[in-house]
């Protein structure tokens, strides 16, 4: 059964890891990318630099404030994922039964804001071994969405 996946990104600053979230969202199939907030949109020049064309493959949305898109996605059934890193945080490969899921990332400096993540059904994270604690948010775009897809 194909499992429908939607990207929400809350306040992301940097349009070129927009663009490189873009082509990740391609490349696995996400059904919507929702820009949330100080989110650089589809059409800024530097989002089109790192996409390359792919802005013209995902379905994008524009919402001022994160909690909007949310609500939007919750009326369409699915299960809200904030990727964060906290206290209440399950691993990543806690997400296997779903049809409909949601992945929020969050800003560059201050991740998901905290509004966001009680808003959500759920938080994960990936694993930290090292001595920084964080990745990029566009590796971790990568990471999370290969996990859940390859393992459909």
């Amino acid at each position: 059964m194909k499992k429908d996946i939607a990207v929400v990104l809350d306040n992301v600053r940097s349009a070129l890891n927009v663009g490189a979230i873009l082509r990740t969202c391609d490349g696995a199939g996400v059904l919507e990318l929702y820009l949330c907030g100080i989110t650089p949109q589809a059409g800024h020049p530097r989002v089109k630099k790192t996409a390359i064309g792919a802005e013209n493959y995902v379905k994008t949305s524009y919402y001022s404030n994160t909690r909007d898109a949310i609500n939007i996605l919750k009326k369409k059934g699915f299960q809200i994922c904030a990727v964060e890193q906290s206290q209440n945080a399950k691993p990543v490969n806690f997400l296997e039964n779903f049809t409909k899921l949601a992945l929020i990332f969050g800003n560059e400096i201050a991740g998901v804001a905290e509004e966001i993540v009680e808003l959500s059904d759920i938080t994960v994270e990936l694993p930290m071994k090292g001595k920084k604690n964080s990745l990029n948010i566009a590796t971790t775009v990568g990471i999370v969405l290969y996990y859940l897809i390859l393992n459909e």
